[in-house]
């Protein structure tokens, strides 16, 4: 058995994209403080908060707000799935493909498995998934894991990440035990 995981290149682009995620949490934090004119003292917040509501802020503190409030809630959500994806296992067995990362460990079963895609042809680095046809979620014990799990990749997918290493050798082994031919192989003409 062998275990398929990022590949350096892959690491550091995660890395350089969580970077970047902190860095856009951080700078939505403080902007939504300051513009609401907010003070993140434990013993300022709540006064300077009724100060702000007192003197009723215009659209132009508003709509700023209200942004920074959403990347203040959506970021740590990338992160987490940034984290999934650094230390994503791919492990693929008798019984099925083992994918482990971050406090979840799914078995998915290969007779569960119902096609192996493409999700987007355009880009430099191809991006697949498998579909399936059963829940193998509910293997995750955690609730709060396993609903940011489902939040992330929904209940019947599991993302195969662009930056595995021989990555094409690992779908090569999904496809041979699913017995699925590859789109291309469809596609080929007969020599």
């Amino acid at each position: 058995m062998n275990t398929y995981r990022l590949s350096a290149a892959g690491r550091r682009l995660v890395l350089i994209l969580l970077i970047a995620a902190l860095l856009i949490w951080a700078f939505a934090i403080w902007s939504f403080a300051s513009t609401l004119r907010l003070s993140y003292n434990p013993l300022e917040f709540w006064s300077s908060l009724q100060a702000t509501l007192a003197s009723g802020p215009g659209i132009g503190q508003l709509v700023p707000a209200l942004l920074m409030f959403v990347l203040i809630i959506a970021t740590p959500f990338l992160i987490w799935n940034l984290l999934i994806e650094w230390s994503a296992a791919y492990t693929p067995t008798t019984d099925g493909l083992r994918f482990a990362s971050l406090g979840v460990q799914i078995e998915y079963p290969w007779a569960a498995v119902s096609d192996l895609r493409r999700t987007d042809d355009d880009r430099e680095e191809p991006f697949d998934e498998l579909v399936l046809t059963t829940d193998c979620t509910t293997q995750i014990r955690n609730p709060l894991v396993r609903l940011l799990y489902r939040q992330a990749y929904g209940s019947l997918r599991l993302p195969i990440y662009a930056g595995v290493e021989t990555r094409d050798e690992l779908l090569a082994e999904i496809r041979r035990a699913t017995r699925m031919a590859s789109p291309l192989a469809e596609t080929a003409p007969a020599v």
